[in-house]
């Protein structure tokens, strides 16, 4: 049975080539796994949406009769049994997941969210006072050092390309489309390193093109009513 991976239905400009789907999208192109794409709406939040994932957030992947949320467990699930999680460096590899999304990730996502309050109000509430974006930020500079010292002069977080690699840059991407990864070099060349890779260049490429139907799918029904 092919694994059917969900996203939303349609979303505006700024968050696209970011929605967590890729990650997902991503390691899939990595395995060759086939997957098929449904979508659940952003907004109002469906029943049946809030059935398969209780927060209703997106990625959501159904494989068989194993219904998965969270895009972490759903990288270590698709990526069991294969080389983007080698039983010899499994232990090592999940801890550097686990480090993308629950250090370097949450200090990213506190700046990152504050600094798109200041242009998009209206979706990420009012924007705090320049001195509090100005400490978060300090505060996200002292996790990016960290992971750029650990990194080293190594090509990937653990001996090979894994999840951790594909988690790790997903989240440095978001630090980079604000223009604050240019001062850690290192880790400029381990994302541009990574996007080089052609199945995260296939992923993107089917990412964007799911938002670009979106938009003919909404234009087609608003002209209609």
């Amino acid at each position: 049975m092919t694994l059917t991976l969900y996203t939303f239905d349609w979303l505006p400009e700024f968050p696209r080539g970011f929605v967590r789907d890729l990650r997902v999208r991503w390691v899939l192109e990595e395995t060759g796994q086939p997957y098929t794409v449904d979508t659940v709406p952003a907004y109002p939040k469906s029943p049946g949406h809030l059935a398969l994932q209780p927060f209703g957030q997106v990625p959501i992947v159904v494989d068989g009769d194993l219904t998965l949320f969270e895009s972490g467990a759903i990288l270590m699930h698709l990526g069991e049994g294969t080389a983007l999680l080698p039983a010899s460096d499994r232990t090592k590899v999940t801890q550097w997941l686990f480090a993308a999304l629950n250090t370097v990730e949450m200090s990213v996502m506190h700046w990152v969210t504050m600094v798109l309050a200041t242009r998009f109000p209206d979706f990420f509430g009012p924007p705090p006072e320049d001195v509090v974006i100005e400490h978060a930020r300090r505060e996200m500079e002292a996790k990016l050092e960290a992971l750029q010292m650990a990194l080293g002069g190594e090509a990937w977080l653990a001996d090979k390309f894994t999840i951790a690699d594909i988690a790790m840059v997903e989240v440095l991407r978001v630090v980079e489309s604000e223009g604050a990864l240019a001062r850690f070099p290192q880790l400029v060349s381990y994302v541009d390193r990574a996007r080089e890779r052609q199945a995260f260049q296939r992923a993107m490429a089917d990412h964007m093109q799911h938002w670009r139907a979106a938009d003919s799918r909404k234009a087609a029904t608003e002209t209609g009513r």
